[in-house]
């Protein structure tokens, strides 16, 4: 296929030292510059190459951090932003070296006003660290990426995870963002107003830019009414298809689904070994409402009669908390769990997303896929909206397996591709998928992201190497 270039702009040390001595002299202590620290905040989640940045600074204000940037534009010195680290794709690496904006300690809440269902935060802030602050208002922040990412970080990869079929990902819950922009400005996207048709939509283009913009340094995100009553269970089936297709009529039936999550057999068995449970090792769904108590009971009832349709089931469901605790604890854990599966094996996590009529497709032509590549790669997916991850397990030491789960993945591509769908449902493209973008939008629409670049980025120095190359 067709593939966006990365070649990097050449690297200048004497540039670097002169912004990291000037930002030293600003910052004192809070500029770090330890091989330890610094690899640190290279990428560590997964298996793209870890390339760390000259140095990290830890800003505590987004007074501080236009400080920062106006150093580095000064002398064209790239800037990388820095949540948890939690991104899979490369997206804090330091290609062409620079300095790391670390938000760990802008992490407070500023505001919330539950009545208006949103609250302002810090970009630092986690998303527990958030559900916790609001736990006693009434209301919580429903995107559940599972790990506990930096909010900022969260929209920045405009993530979603395991409560989007009925929440919606990170583009439909930030109202507003404060940006610093790469001349050093602070920009406000939006007001609080739920809706607005004033202007071009500014925080939508910054949420999933992945930093190649600007530096997020407030957000105003949109929150929900904690639910009365909740219910969740399991559900085995006979087939993966079955399953896709009992996601399917639950959505077509009208059913206010909250989570709903697909486990293939090889990640039923790895949840069994690391989190201590007993599951059936055939296709599962994981599944959760939320409304009134009557409401869950009646949801719940109704999707058993589906899944009993479809030949599944029984579809076994509580509505007390410890044990709903216990199962959504193993589904966040299904990416640590794939390890024991291979112990010492190393991780290569990816994603792709197709239309939900196309899943069942996608996931049966996978499977096969990993079956004749004779790889160990778990499927799990948020099959409420056509999205599913894999874990492949590969020795890193052997070239040949290497070559053969990255052959693997550009054939995942490829399918998703080939049935509608994107090369990454929630991820981002980082470093590992932009060479898949020209593919999948085009020529026109590639040079329109890099017209973007160039006018918010004309130097290129914010998170350079990561979504379009300008070179």
């Amino acid at each position: 296929m067709p593939v966006e270039s990365s070649a990097p702009v050449r690297r200048d040390p004497k540039s670097i030292d002169a912004a990291i001595r000037a930002l030293t002299a600003k910052f004192g202590n809070r500029v770090v510059t330890s091989m330890a620290v610094r690899e640190q905040h290279g990428n560590t989640v997964t298996w793209i190459k870890n390339q760390p940045p000259d140095a990290v600074v830890f800003p505590q204000s987004a007074e501080e951090i236009q400080d920062i940037v106006r150093i580095c534009a000064e002398h064209r010195v790239p800037v990388i932003p820095f949540g948890t680290g939690t991104s899979l794709e490369g997206h804090v690496n330091a290609p062409l070296g620079g300095v790391s904006i670390d938000v760990r300690d802008m992490n407070k809440v500023l505001a919330v006003h539950a009545e208006d269902l949103d609250c302002v935060i810090e970009p630092g802030i986690t998303r527990k660290a958030l559900n916790e602050y609001l736990r006693d208002q009434g209301v919580f922040f429903p995107i559940d990426p599972g790990a506990d990412a930096s909010l900022g970080g969260m929209a920045a990869t405009r993530c979603s995870g395991t409560n989007a079929v009925r929440y919606g990902t990170m583009k439909d819950n930030v109202l507003s963002l404060k940006v610093v922009t790469a001349s050093g400005e602070l920009m406000t996207t939006a007001r609080r107003a739920k809706k607005s048709s004033a202007g071009y939509d500014l925080t939508r283009l910054f949420v999933g830019s992945e930093g190649t913009l600007g530096v997020i340094t407030e957000l105003t995100l949109k929150l929900a009414g904690i639910p009365e009553a909740i219910s969740g269970g399991i559900c085995p089936f006979p087939s993966v298809e079955a399953c896709c297709n009992a996601a399917i009529l639950t959505i077509q039936s009208g059913i206010p689904i909250a989570r709903i999550e697909l486990l293939d057999p090889m990640q039923v068995r790895a949840v069994n070994l690391y989190s201590k449970l007993s599951l059936r090792e055939t296709p599962m769904l994981f599944l959760e409402f939320h409304g009134t108590e009557a409401g869950v009971a009646e949801q719940s009832e109704r999707f058993g009669e589906i899944a009993q349709e479809l030949g599944g089931g029984p579809f076994e469901w509580t509505t007390r908390p410890e044990e709903r605790t216990r199962l959504w604890e193993a589904r966040h854990n299904a990416a640590f769990a794939t390890v024991t599966l291979r112990p010492g094996a190393s991780l290569i996590a990816t994603d792709v997303c197709v239309p939900l009529s196309r899943l069942a497709d996608c996931v049966t032509e996978t499977q096969r896929d990993i079956e004749a590549s004779k790889l160990i790669a778990p499927i799990v997916g948020h099959i409420g909206d056509g999205n599913f991850h894999l874990t492949i397990l590969v020795d890193r030491s052997s070239p040949a397996e290497v070559a053969n789960a990255e052959a693997f993945g550009e054939r995942l591509v490829e399918r998703a591709l080939a049935m509608d769908g994107t090369c990454t449902g929630e991820h981002g493209v980082g470093q590992g998928k932009m060479k898949y973008l020209l593919h999948e939008h085009g020529a026109p629409a590639l040079e329109a992201m890099r017209s973007i670049k160039r006018a918010l980025d004309p130097q290129d120095i914010m998170n350079p190497g990561k979504i379009v190359a300008l070179s």
